[in-house]
């Protein structure tokens, strides 16, 4: 990574809940202090009930309310949104291909240009950079770092 950020550990996580987690940790991370987030990561597993996936993807607006006034996370409501929604795409996509994990493997064909497009289409906040981001921390072959956008 770039920007004298400290490089996190690659792993491919062990079921779909990692997958969410780490989708949310990228998107929360975009635009905002990755230090903040790191230090704030406890209390997002917390409050977002350990990123089980179907538990997200159930949230209702009593939910978002309760979400929104934890001061453990950081409270901004487009992400909050988008983290709950990325659960539903995530359960959909999961339903479809076995797990989260089952579905990135139909991609694998796929050049990097055109995977991108794909998962920033389907997930909420999630740009090109919080994408190659993602795809990173999961341990999936991503381009070099110079090469991401092209």
């Amino acid at each position: 990574m770039a920007h004298g950020h400290e490089i996190p550990p690659r792993a491919k996580p062990a079921d779909d809940s990692g997958y969410l987690e780490m989708l949310t940790k990228a998107v929360f991370q975009s635009g905002f202090s990755w230090m903040v987030i790191r230090q704030k990561w406890p209390d997002f597993q917390r409050s977002f009930d350990g990123f089980t996936v179907q538990r997200v993807a159930a949230y209702g607006e009593g939910d978002l309310e309760r979400l929104l006034a934890d001061p453990g996370i950081v409270r901004n409501r487009r992400k909050v949104m988008a983290t709950i929604e990325n659960a539903r795409t995530m359960v959909d996509l999961a339903d479809e291909h076995g797990s989260f994990h089952g579905y990135l493997r139909t991609l694998d064909s796929l050049p990097y240009a055109q995977k991108r497009k794909l998962l920033v289409d389907q997930f909420l906040n999630l740009g090109p950079t919080g994408l190659f981001v993602f795809l990173w921390l999961v341990d999936e072959p991503v381009p070099d770092w110079e090469e991401r956008n092209s």
